[in-house]
């Protein structure tokens, strides 16, 4: 990666993620905001959580998105009965009668914690010191987990019997939150058609874990002029309800809102979304473009609002 300057680079990472959306539609389709999105956590570090009902591809989204990435990818079924050794690794007894830890799946750079609310709070909870430490700790010795590295969970928001949902302060760990709706009836058909018969799909790969790396230390150096990091700001303090910039809708229909970790997301998401699309500098559009996946599981509406109706995605709108 021998770029001149960063405005080289993010001409690059432009480049980079045209191919990247081109390799991704030879087998998801209908879900280009989706990708755009999930792509926007890689660069900026962060990690993901992947809402829908069941069927919409978020399991092969997840698994394309690793092949073209050229990440090693692992893949974790939450159940009820699951431990935290079993996602962590633990330590055995070996043939010379010593400890040997074995590391669990959560040692990959692409972790799909799938049906992350199914499992009780204890494994939830080792799996986010895992995002929010990059390591984990067994029997007092700390192991860093592979760079990069990302988790992206998926969630069911029906049959909710038998589930743990996560804390607003444990979702607080995600970057996005990122809903998948029903595909277009012209997506659909070119899903039906594309899968009923028979497949030959050749993924490339367009990036490696070095190139990720690099371009997340690039996003980071990006200036922001300071009427959009005030823009960004704001809009997050604008959520908090009885603050001195509490917006008046705050104030009727929420409970709580965004901490400074929602300001500090806005304002590299905002970095990526402008590097992505061949700008140097975020403006106030980049903001607003990422709002709303980094708000929307960070605000608790109140009673009034779920009465009358009023969604959060009204609220941030």
């Amino acid at each position: 990666m021998n770029y001149n300057n960063d405005a080289e680079a993010v001409d690059a990472l432009k480049e980079i993620y045209e191919k990247f959306s081109g390799e991704v539609t030879k087998v998801i389709f209908g879900q280009d905001k989706i990708v755009k999105e999930v792509l926007i956590t890689i660069f900026s570090g962060g990690h993901c959580l992947l809402i829908g009902v069941p069927g919409l591809a978020k399991t092969l989204l997840v698994n394309t998105l690793a092949e073209v990435l050229g990440l090693e990818y692992k893949r974790i079924q939450f159940t009820p009965d699951l431990m935290p050794s079993d996602i962590v690794g633990s330590e055995i007894l070996n043939e010379k009668r010593e400890f040997q830890f074995i590391k669990g799946p959560l040692f990959a750079n692409i972790v799909l914690a799938d049906e992350i609310n199914r499992t009780p709070p204890k494994t939830q909870a080792a799996l986010l010191e895992a995002m929010q430490e990059k390591r984990i700790t067994a029997a007092g010795v700390n192991y860093p987990l592979p760079k990069p590295f990302f988790v992206l969970a998926t969630q069911n928001p029906i049959e909710q019997e038998g589930t743990y949902p996560l804390p607003e302060a444990q979702l607080d760990r995600f970057m996005f939150n990122i809903w998948l709706d029903y595909p277009k009836l012209e997506d659909e058909l070119t899903i039906v058609r594309n899968t009923t018969q028979p497949q030959n799909v050749k993924l490339e790969n367009v990036v490696t874990g070095e190139q990720i790396i690099y371009f997340q230390e690039l996003i980071r150096r990006i200036k922001i002029n300071d009427n959009v990091l005030n823009y960004a700001v704001k809009l997050a303090v604008k959520t908090r309800p009885n603050t001195e910039h509490a917006h008046e809708l705050t104030n009727k229909y929420l409970e709580w809102g965004a901490g400074p970790r929602a300001s500090q997301y806005l304002v590299v998401a905002a970095k990526a979304h402008a590097a992505i699309s061949g700008k140097y500098t975020p403006d106030i559009e980049d903001v607003k473009a990422v709002a709303l996946p980094i708000l929307r599981h960070r605000i608790v509406r109140n009673y009034k609002a779920e009465a009358e109706g009023i969604s959060i995605e009204h609220i941030i709108d």
